[in-house]
C-alpha cells in the first residue's frame, strides 16, 4: 500500500465554493461516485508532494497453515475482495487460499 502526502494553500473563497460543490455531489441521487470524483479532481491540482510511504500488508502468523488445514478438512474456500485482481491473486497465493493447479474463476465487471 502506498500513501502520498501533499499540501496546497487554497484561498478561503475557493475552499468554500469547492466545499459547496462537494457537498452537492455527495447528496446527488444519480452517479454519486462519479460526481464526487469529478469535484475532487477539481481541488486535487497543483499539490506539492511532501512525502511518500509504502507498507506491505503482512499476513498474520499461521494463516497459510490454517488455510491448508481447512482445505484438508474439506472446507470450501472463496476469495471475495475489492482489491485489484493482481493484488487479490498475490494475497491468495501467499495465504494458500489459492494453489497451483486450482481452477480460478474471475468475475469482474467491465471497466
Amino acid at each position: 500500500r502506498t500513501l502520498l502526502v501533499g499540501k496546497r494553500e487554497i484561498p478561503q473563497s475557493i475552499a468554500i465554493a469547492w466545499l459547496v460543490k462537494y457537498q452537492e455531489a455527495q447528496l446527488t441521487l444519480t452517479n454519486r461516485e462519479a460526481a464526487v470524483d469529478k469535484v475532487a479532481e477539481e481541488i486535487e491540482v497543483d499539490i506539492e508532494i511532501v512525502g511518500i510511504t509504502a507498507i506491505e500488508d503482512k499476513l498474520q502468523d499461521n494463516v497459510p497453515d490454517t488455510i491448508e488445514k481447512l482445505r484438508a478438512a474439506g472446507i470450501k474456500l472463496w476469495v471475495l475482495t475489492g482489491d485489484k485482481l493482481e493484488t487479490a491473486k498475490n494475497i491468495g497465493f501467499s495465504a494458500k487460499v489459492l494453489v497451483d493447479g486450482m481452477t480460478i474463476a474471475e468475475i469482474d465487471k467491465p471497466a
